[in-house]
């Protein structure tokens, strides 16, 4: 299989498994959002550490502690990505799927902003115009409500700004989720105890399929980054950000045909503008590529002469 055929399939299945996560953490709904969290922090901790055993990454690890430059953003970095799981498992436990969709459809125009006001890039006019479409549909979905849609918003904050801390620590995959992992694991097992002594843990009270089914979450977790880092690696930053939106779709189909939740005419209006302003965003993006490769082309035949 060529090495790009095989990098879209690592990238199509990464994102398919994260688009079923509602699926998944629905079984779970016996256990409240902290105990999932605290679990599935702790025993993503056990298999990162059994991946580098095997991979032999405690060098890469060793690195990445030595050095404050890169420690201090994946230690920032292991605190956002908490904070979007557990918003995840309690939105995904309390009816909330569709809006999980919603955040995961903003967090690429969020990210763009950060780029922005963190990294001081310039955006280009149909690039404005996206995020202008996605903050009256956001504004207009709070109208709805009478509330802010905070399920997305504290998503889209957590994972984009995630995003950013990865980028400025430059750790690979693995080593990068070692160190996220062993930051909060403490807080993790303080918490698994503590709901222990107080005689509200859950894990064990609904057979050995539900404890193998928590016990599996860490599995889940890092088997789609590790298909998501074979997948950057071997196909264009275009395709990947394509695939990105599978996810999103998804659980958008799983909150409103399995979930049946309540879709209101001016929730699929909001949906609808976002969808607007990332298609806009998407074909910005792609035209911009593709006159940039013409650019290195002619460059490349100019000198050739």
């Amino acid at each position: 299989m060529p090495e790009q055929r095989r990098g879209f399939t690592y990238g199509f299945t990464a994102y398919l498994i994260w688009g079923l996560f509602p699926l998944y953490w629905k079984l779970l709904d016996h256990s409240g959002a902290i105990e999932l969290l605290a679990h599935r922090i702790l025993w993503s901790l056990v298999t990162i550490v059994i991946l580098v055993a095997v991979l032999r990454k405690f060098a890469g690890v060793k690195a990445l502690l030595a050095e404050p430059r890169r420690r201090w953003p994946l230690i920032a970095a292991a605190f956002l990505i908490s904070v979007n799981w557990g918003t995840y498992i309690w939105a995904v436990g309390h009816g909330h799927v569709v809006e999980t969709s919603l955040g995961y459809f903003i967090t690429p125009l969020f990210t763009v902003l950060l780029g922005v006001f963190v990294l001081k890039e310039q955006l280009r006019p149909m690039q404005w115009t996206a995020l202008g479409i996605a903050f009256v549909a956001v504004l207009g979905l709070a109208i709805e409500n009478g509330k802010p849609p905070w399920v997305a918003i504290i998503l889209t904050f957590s994972f984009g700004c995630y995003g950013l801390a990865k980028k400025q620590a430059g750790a690979g995959a693995i080593e990068g989720m070692a160190v996220e992992s062993g930051t909060v694991a403490p807080l993790a097992l303080i918490a698994i105890a503590v709901l222990g002594l107080q005689g509200h843990a859950t894990v064990t009270h609904h057979g050995t399929a539900y404890l193998v089914l928590v016990l599996l979450t860490g599995p889940i977790t890092a088997v789609p980054l590790l298909l998501f880092g074979a997948a950057a690696t071997r196909i264009s930053m275009t395709t990947l950000g394509l695939l990105n939106y599978i996810a999103p779709i998804m659980q958008f189909i799983c909150g409103l045909l399995i979930f049946h939740e309540q879709m209101t005419p001016m929730r699929w209006a909001g949906f609808g503008l976002v969808w607007v302003a990332l298609a806009l965003f998407t074909f910005d993006s792609m035209h911009s590529r593709r006159r940039t490769l013409a650019l290195e082309r002619a460059a490349v035949t100019a000198s050739a002469i």
